[in-house]
């Protein structure tokens, strides 16, 4: 029993980060039709971002993160407009290829500029740990949690309250009806992938502090925000934060009772038992399992 609260505590912390990465690409596919496969690479590039400003410029992690955030939309604003706008209104197919073929491109030039070696950042609180209870966390995990939390909380205060936030919900409902309305679909959808790549970059560079740092670093990551979103129902910000929840805990009791080696097996376990049983998800509606309805 004196395990339960870590086990807990671990599980929050761990899906409050975790659902971080699952909004972002639950957003893009809400608004834009779009299942983004290059979502985890953007995910390294912050992580990058995090180790290269504290290798270079010593700059802690946290202070990097306010400053890079201008940086971060602004790269995903230029990616949207070299790649994604070309390919918008094309088939789901070749929307597919096209996040692929990102996906390639951004792992392989992290692999030429930086190698294949993992990198670590770090800080002087990396070691440092905090008791709540029986539970034991590390401070670099628990401010993560925190700027995760505040992250994800202001972007559902956004999209439910803001005037751009209720054009970007219009547009989801029904593209063509937004445009009669006298929308610009474009800007929303430009505007809907570089906020979607603003939170997954943000939350690597909450990560750089906590996990090694490689080319290939999104895809463990990328897998479990794929699951979350398919458990919260395809496009549904709320289904995917309570499911990132579901998914941190089956990772860490997985991990607890059959060991780390196992977790992928259950994350992939879980992912195709949701989609035999409930394709919309535990909180979508039944047909949003069918790609642009």
């Amino acid at each position: 029993m004196h395990v339960i609260p870590q086990l807990l505590v671990s599980t929050i912390l761990l899906g409050g980060i975790y659902a971080l990465i699952a909004v972002g690409l639950t957003l893009i596919f809400g608004v834009m039709r779009v299942v983004n496969f290059a979502h985890g690479e953007f995910l390294m590039l912050g992580m990058y971002l995090a180790f290269w400003a504290f290798a270079l410029l010593r700059l802690d992690p946290y202070v990097t993160l306010v400053l890079s955030l201008p940086l971060i939309f602004g790269f995903g604003w230029l990616s949207y407009r070299m790649v994604m706008r070309p390919v918008i209104h094309a088939s789901h197919n070749v929307q597919i290829f096209t996040t692929v073929g990102l996906s390639i491109a951004l792992q392989n030039v992290a692999l030429v500029l930086w190698t294949a070696d993992s990198q670590f950042v770090r800080t002087g609180y990396y070691t440092v740990v905090v008791r709540l209870g029986n539970a034991v966390l590390n401070l670099a995990q628990l401010v993560a949690f925190a700027v995760a939390v505040l992250f994800t909380a202001a972007l559902f205060a956004f999209m439910r309250w803001s005037y751009t936030g209720k054009v970007m919900r219009a547009t989801a409902q029904d593209r063509a009806v937004a445009s009669l309305m006298g929308i610009d679909t474009g800007r929303v959808f430009a505007l809907t992938w570089a906020v979607g790549v603003t939170c997954v970059g943000v939350a690597g560079v909450l990560l750089a502090p906590i996990y090694p740092v490689y080319p290939t670093v999104g895809l463990q990551f990328v897998l479990i925000a794929y699951v979350a979103v398919v458990l919260g129902g395809l496009g549904d910000m709320a289904g995917a934060l309570l499911a990132s929840l579901i998914v941190a805990a089956v990772e860490v009791i997985g991990s607890y009772v059959i060991g780390t080696a196992w977790k992928e097996v259950l994350y992939l376990l879980l992912f195709i038992g949701i989609l035999v049983v409930r394709p919309a998800g535990l909180f979508g509606q039944r047909g949003a399992e069918a790609i642009g309805t």
